[in-house]
């Protein structure tokens, strides 16, 4: 499990991405770079790490499900994930 100031720290910059979202892509649009470059480094998209939503663990994320490789394993045994089946031939 990931550190609980590492989880706060993406969620805090998740909430600065949404935030100014629409301004710097008004500003890109316009080419205003040297606003842009006024605005929090954090309020970027590329800066923001996908996460697993039950650990934070950072690597090995499925983006379709928003777990790690582990979790989603777990998960799928126990069939708690819906539409899904161990494969067997």
């Amino acid at each position: 499990m990931a550190k609980l100031s590492i989880v706060a720290r993406d969620n805090k910059k998740e909430a600065l991405v949404k935030r100014y979202a629409e301004k710097r892509k008004a500003l890109k649009e316009a080419g205003d770079y040297a606003a842009l470059d006024k605005l929090p480094r954090s309020s970027s998209r590329v800066r923001l790490r996908s996460r697993c939503k039950l650990t934070g663990r950072p690597r090995g994320y499925m983006s379709k499900f928003g777990l790690c490789r582990n979790q989603f394993r777990l998960l799928a045994h126990q069939g708690k994930i819906p539409g899904l089946t161990k494969a067997s031939w």
